[in-house]
């Protein structure tokens, strides 16, 4: 039996096609290592949240682990409304890496409009129910986790690192630092 296509938001696929959440605990499986603190000035305090949800300003916020020779930092830029705003700036600054100086490698995943997100491409489509093969094959291949960009290497100097990076409304990024 198939249900229509995107009915619910409690589901982590809908007719063999992964919704975004799905790519959330990719990103999150794709993590290891021991919780390292994260301070964000944008971030909303879980308090706040839990009180008044997500409405005046967005959360600017991270997670990080570290393990062996990898940093892992999830970002993300939400706000309860699914409106349009503003990218975040973000200003990373990492540091006590285990890498006095040199360049280490970074890898970046995303969730966003664009990127890892089966349903935004299905609602550019026009939200058939009705879908072709080939509309079908499309939004299983963008439903699956999305690597952006190149390899690049990011500068460390003195055990520490600067990343600046845009961060889309509604985004996740992970971002893997291999040293």
């Amino acid at each position: 039996m198939n249900f229509a296509f995107f009915a619910g938001f409690r589901v982590l696929a809908t007719n063999g096609i992964n919704l975004p959440v799905m790519n959330v605990f990719r990103m999150f499986s794709k993590m290891s290592g021991q919780r390292i603190f994260v301070k964000s000035d944008g971030e909303i305090p879980l308090e706040t949240i839990i009180k008044n949800g997500v409405r005046n300003s967005p959360d600017i916020s991270a997670f990080a682990s570290i393990d062996k020779n990898k940093l892992y930092v999830l970002a993300w830029h939400y706000h309860d409304d699914d409106l349009a705003g503003a990218d975040a700036e973000i200003n990373l600054k990492l540091e006590n890496l285990p890498v006095k100086s040199g360049k280490v490698r970074l890898r970046q995943y995303r969730i966003d409009a664009n990127h890892s997100n089966a349903y935004a491409a299905w609602q550019k489509i026009g939200s058939p129910q009705n879908l072709s093969p080939t509309q079908y094959k499309e939004l299983e291949k963008v439903g699956k986790l999305a690597e952006i960009g190149t390899k690049e290497k990011v500068l460390v100097k003195d055990s520490s690192a600067i990343l600046k990076l845009n961060l889309p409304r509604q985004a996740v990024s992970l971002l893997v630092f291999e040293f």
